[in-house]
């Protein structure tokens, strides 16, 4: 009996588990094609609102003033420069000037020994004296015919000759003392007191910092656009923050065949500020519109073709082609394709088509007042 109660036992628990397994795959079912037909009536819902809108950010058309300009690069020379040398030999017994001394123009710089020239001088006046006094003698001979015109003569040119001389040995004396040749400091030397100073040998470096020069090698499409005496603005990489203002000195007439460019040299004030050799970024302005109207230039597509922007209307963007200006940092001047006032897409445009639906989500502040002149 006891074996009985057993089996039967475990054939009702294999009956109520295998019932559990039945009502818990019916469950499983019954969810599962739920599931399924929120997911279709999601899909025919978002089939039914159209293609997602592009998220963009645009900026209004506005005007503003806007110039054009030139704009280069060109390292700062000094307007003169001068080596000095020595036009005679000897023993420096003197120096008067240093590195970064100013010195005008006759200043003394270096006095040479001229023992030997001193003598040589002596010397030619001591033989122009004796041939002065031969000369008077002789024409006062002269007037008692007690002498030839020929003799006379030939102690006038003797007299003459022994001047010439006298006047070259006084020159000979006189380069003993190094002067300078022009206004300016001292760049660098090259000569100590004691040392032996060899004729034609630079013994100084001069350098006029008060006027400063750059030279442009500009593109021949601008030759009829820049002029001498336009205005200049100048800033240096060593003086961050600092603009200097000078103009256009010369213009060269010629283009070079090779490079298809011509020579523009602006001039500087040094102002102590500036030296020879600093690196300097030019901008010469030579035309100015008071109303323009611009946008920014992250708005112009890149894709090679005439130049277009893409505008928003009624939530679409529209691809609209430009006929541009002048340009001015991150502004550029429309002349045709746009009114103030119409949006323009700055962020996000990559991803856009003619027609697609945009959401803007940003505008970009107006343009503001313009700082400097634009370059072209």
């Amino acid at each position: 009996m006891s074996l009985l109660r057993h089996v039967h036992r475990q054939h009702s628990d294999r009956v109520r588990f295998l019932a559990r397994l039945g009502l818990l795959a019916i469950a499983l079912g019954l969810s599962a094609c739920k599931g399924g037909s929120g997911q279709g009536a999601d899909a025919k819902e978002a089939a039914s609102k159209g293609p997602e809108a592009i998220p963009v950010e645009v900026a209004k058309a506005t005007t503003r003033s806007i110039a054009a300009s030139y704009t280069g690069t060109a390292p700062l020379e000094a307007r003169a420069e001068a080596q000095v040398v020595a036009k005679t030999s000897g023993i420096a017994l003197q120096v008067y000037a240093d590195v970064g001394q100013k010195v005008v123009a006759g200043q003394p710089l270096v006095r040479i020994d001229r023992d030997r020239a001193s003598l040589q001088v002596a010397q030619a006046d001591a033989e122009v004296r004796k041939l002065e006094a031969n000369y008077r003698r002789s024409a006062q001979l002269l007037e008692q015919r007690m002498v030839s015109i020929n003799d006379v003569d030939q102690l006038r040119y003797n007299l003459e000759n022994a001047r010439a001389q006298l006047r070259m040995a006084k020159l000979e004396l006189s380069y003993g003392t190094v002067t300078a040749p022009i206004s300016g400091v001292v760049a660098t030397r090259s000569i100590k007191p004691g040392n032996l100073v060899q004729i034609n040998t630079p013994i100084f470096t001069i350098v006029d910092t008060s006027r400063l020069e750059a030279t442009l090698n500009v593109p021949e499409r601008e030759i009829e656009t820049l002029k001498a005496g336009q205005a200049v603005q100048l800033t240096v990489d060593a003086l961050p923050g600092k603009v200097f203002n000078g103009r256009i000195d010369r213009v060269s007439p010629v283009v070079d065949s090779g490079s298809g460019t011509f020579r523009v040299i602006c001039a500087f004030d040094g102002d102590g500020l500036l030296q020879p050799g600093m690196f300097g970024r030019i901008r010469i302005n030579y035309d100015q519109r008071a109303n323009a109207l611009v946008i920014p230039r992250a708005a112009l597509l890149e894709d090679g073709s005439t130049p277009a922007v893409f505008t928003v209307k009624d939530g679409k963007a529209i691809r609209a082609e430009l006929k541009l200006g002048y340009v001015d940092g991150e502004w550029v001047e429309v002349r045709q394709g746009l009114r103030a006032g119409d949006l323009v897409v700055v962020a996000g445009k990559s991803a856009l088509r003619e027609g697609s639906a945009v959401q803007v989500i940003g505008d970009k502040p107006a343009a503001p007042a313009p700082a400097q002149a634009g370059a072209r």
